[in-house]
């Protein structure tokens, strides 16, 4: 029905349907930025091939209730707020704050569920507990997920953390936790102060084992989930239930399908308008608002901040834009 609307809106001007633009051109973003839709595009992804585009979407799109998740179903809270962020309403929990790199990995997957998972822990533990889950762990020893940098699984990820446990560690070269993430940080975007990403990097060993100088040893440093037994689970697609499950216990992992013109995001709330089908894409929401009023999603991508909107985004809310409200997925962590 969107799609005949379109049709109908270019034919009743006169306007000619736009020809097959090549990603990551400048007659996308042109394009984009013409038709006066919500969201404004700009150049990303200089001098990268769509090969490149294609290996950092990384998130096999299967619901975690297809993949044995239980679905958590909410009392909606009353009167939820028209604007929520949980930076502002967990503002002693950092790692909510925090934008990671993802660098030449497909590891989205495995980045959105260690950035919540790191968020629990420190709103369940009133601020007891900081500190990042590694993506490291995760990426490379999670064989059920799928294929570490080649992509995977969200809602296995959460499972893995049940089964499995998963140890601390921060990002590439910080030193952080038990098994800091190897793949380099990298400019995914424009030319910058990192070097450019190239092509994806082959995943990883899977070690077991923290890194020289921390003082636990890798079983020691596992952290778990815990849900009165539920252990994790996913939440419907109903836009009320996701409100409830942000607003009671954190940002959430989702996945949703990337179009071409979304690689070329700038500000403004994200709806697809042109391009072709990428990939899957895993991240994690913050909370929501309306823009101008267009509802929205608040999301923090994983391809650090000169991406985007200070590596944020926002995305149509309430009508499942590009399956943003499909595959909900997260957990409770034990403290």
């Amino acid at each position: 029905m969107k799609a005949c609307i379109v049709l109908f809106a270019f034919l009743a001007v006169g306007f000619a349907l736009p020809k097959r633009m090549k990603p990551l051109s400048q007659d996308m973003i042109d394009y984009i930025n013409s038709v006066n839709t919500t969201w404004k595009a700009g150049p990303n992804f200089e001098g990268w091939t769509i090969k490149q585009v294609k290996g950092l979407l990384g998130a096999w799109l299967k619901p975690g209730k297809e993949l044995g998740l239980k679905v958590l179903t909410h009392k909606v809270i009353k009167d939820l707020p028209e604007n929520f962020d949980a930076r502002e309403n967990w503002p002693g929990c950092p790692t909510i704050k925090e934008v990671r790199d993802q660098g030449s990995c497909g590891s989205c997957w495995a980045f959105g569920a260690v950035e919540a998972m790191s968020d629990r822990y420190c709103i369940h533990s009133r601020g007891a507990e900081n500190y990042h889950i590694s993506a490291e762990d995760l990426a490379t020893c999670c064989s059920s997920c799928g294929d570490g940098c080649n992509g995977g699984f969200p809602a296995a990820a959460w499972e893995y953390w049940v089964s499995d446990g998963l140890v601390t560690g921060g990002q590439y070269n910080s030193s952080e936790g038990c098994q800091p993430y190897a793949i380099p940080a990298c400019d995914h975007h424009v030319p910058g102060k990192l070097k450019p990403c190239g092509d994806i990097l082959p995943t990883p060993p899977c070690t077991k084992q923290c890194r020289d100088g921390y003082p636990k040893t890798y079983e020691e440093d596992k952290h778990y989930v815990f849900l009165l037994g539920a252990k994790a689970y996913t939440i419907s697609s109903d836009v009320e239930q996701i409100q409830t499950e942000i607003q009671t216990n954190g940002p959430v992992e989702a996945d949703f399908s990337v179009y071409a013109d979304f690689v070329n995001y700038k500000s403004g709330v994200y709806q697809h308008t042109t391009g072709e089908l990428l990939g899957g894409h895993a991240i994690r929401i913050l909370g929501w608002g309306v823009e101008d009023g267009t509802p929205y999603w608040l999301v923090a991508n994983s391809w650090n901040t000169d991406w985007g909107d200070n590596g944020l985004f926002k995305i149509l809310r309430g009508q499942n834009e590009c399956g943003i409200e499909s595959d909900i997925n997260a957990g409770i962590p034990k403290n």
